[in-house]
């Protein structure tokens, strides 16, 4: 299943929702982010950049979508997991899996990547996102948002992102 190829203009997904760019200011942090839909070497692709501080008890920036257009969870236990083909800056990276279960803005579950200076695609089994403040193990038959996340350090985080499906 298609979450997005970035072929539209709009940052509006293959889905029909609005991707959106969060960082730590939401809880009185002081990180800078940016989203920009851009071709890079050749490719459409959503663009993340930002500057990650920890000041203020701060430390991600994201670029956040929902599955569903009225937020509603979504069902995704026939696939085994995420698929994306992306490139970077070198550094960390990371998606967060929102669910049913993840009520609190910290709760989530996490799977991480590397983005090197070219286009590569990587599988994101549902058995490697970890919980993380949460108990309830991944359920994916309710999820509701999928985010790509630059967090935990102090860098300059530079992410793009030609395609994301949910693959079986």
């Amino acid at each position: 299943m298609l979450l997005d190829d970035f072929s539209r203009t709009d940052l509006i997904s293959a889905r029909g929702t609005a991707w959106r760019g969060v960082s730590d200011r939401v809880m009185g942090g002081v990180s800078d982010v940016r989203i920009a839909r851009e071709t890079i070497a050749g490719r459409a692709a959503l663009r993340l950049t930002g500057t990650v501080s920890l000041e203020n008890n701060g430390g991600f920036v994201q670029a956040a979508v929902d599955l569903d257009p009225q937020g509603a969870p979504v069902d995704l236990s026939d696939f085994a997991g995420l698929r994306l083909t992306a490139r970077g800056n070198g550094e960390a990276y990371s998606v967060h899996l929102k669910t049913a279960d993840t009520a609190r803005p910290w709760q989530s579950y996490r799977a991480g990547f590397t983005a090197d200076g070219t286009w590569r695609t990587l599988d994101l089994p549902f058995s490697g996102f970890r919980p993380h403040r949460v108990e309830a193990p991944l359920d994916t038959s309710r999820v509701r948002r999928l985010g790509l996340v630059a967090i935990g350090r102090e860098f300059k985080a530079d992410l793009a992102v030609a395609e994301l499906l949910f693959y079986s």
